[in-house]
């Protein structure tokens, strides 16, 4: 099995041909972007963290490892992601899409980790 190749882009960002197939993986709808205008092949928002501890975590720099290791176990319990690692698979590039200001402390890297991780166990 050939492993996708998983890239993070901001949604604001103008869509590219080379973004391949892109997710948007955000619990909720970004402001300011319209449906029609996203380029977005699906919306993932089964596997973004929990409302419970992204508003904990309120995106403060200083409660980002605690987060990071809740959003870690909130993937390893969820059973969306075989789901999706299956139907990605054929796609040789995922394109995770997020809303996030701060791109050093956003959940999009906890999960593109996460995901090559489990197609390298594969």
């Amino acid at each position: 099995m050939k492993i996708p190749k998983i890239h993070i882009k901001r949604i604001y960002e103008p869509a590219e041909s080379t973004d391949g197939f892109r997710v948007l993986v955000d619990r909720l709808w970004p402001r300011g972007v319209k449906k029609e205008k996203a380029h977005v092949d699906e919306w993932a928002k089964d596997i973004a963290p929990s409302t419970e501890i992204r508003v904990a975590y309120g995106h403060i720099p200083e409660r980002w490892e605690k987060f990071k290791g809740q959003y870690l176990a909130e993937l390893k319990k969820n059973e969306d992601i075989p789901h999706y690692l299956d139907k990605w698979e054929d796609y040789p590039v995922i394109t995770l899409l997020y809303a996030a200001k701060d791109e050093k402390h956003a959940h999009v890297l906890v999960l593109q980790k996460y995901v090559q991780d489990c197609y390298k166990k594969r």
